[in-house]
């Protein structure tokens, strides 16, 4: 593991700073399914070829994937060459200067809470209360708002479900699913009963790419 505020990720990160990357980046990260630099290039205003170059240098860094595909329903001989797509990566950049791990801590305190069944008990316990106290202060003017704000990156889909495209606790949760996924849960419905939202529930939907819970109309 590459500890927090390595030359490595500061570097990655440098390659957003130019302001056209950084559209680029987030269009890509905003999209359902992978984006081709036609798509990419109308979106944020820019020539294909200008697109092409900015996306590339993001793939190089690691900070997108590529694929290729053909556009639907075109096979055989006179399909043409595949389209390049670009599409999030996984990977994660942590800097702090100076460099702190508190990753490593939450791990430790993990793996003691697995240990321990009560001590897992008691983080659901904690995390829905702190998720209650959250709504019912009333610092945050919406439930869409305070998902953005701690980085789940909601989007609603064409059923009225509230998907969460980003897991704040992604590397943590893929070591320590249930213990974590519980503990996420436990926070949002905190956190709705805190704003009063009745009408809503958080359900655990684990979905590969997405955030472990959902946010769902009761029926």
């Amino acid at each position: 593991m590459i500890p927090p505020g390595s030359r490595e990720d500061l570097d990655r990160l440098s390659v957003l700073d130019e302001p056209i990357r950084r559209r680029l980046f987030d269009h890509v990260r905003g999209a359902p399914e992978p984006v081709g630099r036609e798509d990419a290039a109308t979106a944020v205003g820019i020539s294909r070829s200008l697109a092409a170059y900015h996306l590339d240098k993001l793939a190089e860094h690691g900070l997108l994937t590529t694929s290729y595909s053909r556009p639907e329903g075109r096979r055989g001989p006179g399909a043409g060459r595949p389209a390049k797509l670009y599409a999030q990566a996984e990977a994660e950049l942590s800097v702090s200067v100076p460099a702190r791990d508190y990753e490593f801590a939450a791990r430790l305190l993990a793996e003691a809470a697995e240990a321990e069944p009560s001590a897992a008990a008691a983080l659901r316990d904690v995390a829905a209360r702190t998720g209650h106290e959250l709504g019912e202060t009333g610092r945050v003017p919406s439930l869409n708002e305070a998902l953005v704000e701690r980085g789940y990156e909601p989007f609603e889909d064409a059923e009225g479900v509230i998907r969460l495209r980003n897991c704040p606790f992604h590397r943590l949760a893929a070591e320590h699913r249930d213990l974590v996924c519980g503990m996420n849960q436990a926070y949002l419905e905190g956190f709705l009963e805190g704003l009063d939202r009745d009408d809503v529930s958080a359900d655990l939907e684990p979905e590969r790419g997405r955030c472990c819970v959902a946010i769902r109309p009761r029926r």
